[in-house]
């Protein structure tokens, strides 16, 4: 299929932005874009047309679920971290966007801790040619699919909070232990240890031992980890932290705070995880994860000030778990495993 470079089909607006420090920003009814959304509202606008904004720095490349491209439409201000992209004559703004966003920019981007997408690399980027009759259809097309899969998740959140509501149910409000469970320092429970990160990363893959990352457990299973991306040298091992199948791993730092799972396989955890090993008999470990899953706000709150909210292990430990009867635990257990599969279509 032919193709066309985004700089021949696109009109490139980006020395219209003007990036506005939130010090200086006044509150308005405008939005204020950045590389993934809204981040603001302002008094002003600069834009006042159909357009694609596309992540130039601070995206979500890579990702499955997390576009890089998104659509705008009226009056709005963006930012430096957004590319400004006005689709020219024969090119719908729907069929550009849905082109972009998710886009394969492996090998375009650069930058190690902050990856960027600079302008003479998106110039280069490739839009299939297609009648604008196909365009539409594509379009309406995607439109649909989005659709379903947004009652879906719907769907999906629905049962979530069916198990949520189920845990109040039998436990109470476990921030105060309303029920007057029993209580012990979670440090007392179980062992706790952080995960450790090789650096630079890249000289340690190709190995055999699994490298868990948040993201190998942001996707599927909402209690077992099952499987990595990326395995790690036996060089890497002596850098990191090595786990045993059936450690508990909790997210400690940055907008993953708060979610855990259950691993079913030896590997090694970076520093963004925490371990927990050798788990008390009265404390059953699925219990545990669907304990720590509905404090996720609880340890927000608590998490030292900084850019990114960060739990160390002196802070886990020193939580006070709730230790309901064994047998209350496995019913709710039990109760989750069923809604779960309710969720296998």
């Amino acid at each position: 299929m032919e193709k066309l470079l985004l700089e021949d089909c696109c009109e490139i607006l980006d020395s219209m932005r003007v990036p506005i420090t939130s010090s200086d920003r006044v509150e308005g009814p405008y939005p204020y874009y950045g590389a993934n959304g809204i981040q603001d509202h302002v008094a002003d606008y600069i834009f006042d047309d159909e357009l694609v904004l596309l992540a130039e720095d601070g995206g979500n490349f890579g990702s499955k679920e997390r576009p890089i491209a998104y659509r705008v439409s009226g009056k709005c201000w963006v930012n430096n971290h957004a590319h400004v992209l006005k689709p020219k004559e024969g090119l719908d703004v729907d069929y550009l966007c849905y082109s972009l966003m998710f886009y394969n920019v492996g090998g375009m981007v650069n930058g190690a801790t902050r990856q960027k997408l600079t302008q003479a690399a998106m110039r280069q980027m490739l839009i299939p040619k297609r009648t604008m009759e196909e365009q539409k259809y594509i379009v309406d097309l995607l439109v649909k699919v989005v659709a379903v899969k947004e009652k879906r998740q719907q769907e999906l959140t629905e049962l979530d909070n069916l198990i949520k509501a189920r845990f109040v149910e039998l436990f109470g409000d476990i921030n105060i232990n309303d029920k007057g469970w029993d209580i012990e320092p979670l440090g007392n429970l179980c062992t706790i240890v952080r995960g450790g990160s090789p650096r630079p990363i890249e000289q340690f893959l190709g190995g055999d031992v699994p490298w868990i990352k948040i993201g190998d457990a942001t996707d599927g299973d909402n209690i077992y980890l099952n499987s990595t991306k990326e395995h790690i040298i036996q060089e890497g091992v002596k850098k990191s932290r090595l786990v045993k199948a059936g450690s508990l791993i909790f997210a400690n730092c940055g907008v993953s705070l708060g979610f855990a799972r259950i691993i079913t396989f030896d590997g090694c955890i970076h520093d963004g995880w925490l371990a927990m090993e050798d788990i008390d008999e009265r404390l059953d470990k699925v219990f545990l994860l669907q304990t720590l899953n509905q404090m996720t706000e609880h340890f927000r709150a608590i998490a030292p000030a900084g850019t990114q909210p960060n739990l160390n292990t002196a802070i886990m430990k020193a939580y006070r778990q709730v230790l309901p009867p064994l047998e209350l635990q496995k019913e709710f257990i039990a109760f989750a495993k069923q809604v779960d599969k309710s969720k296998v279509v």
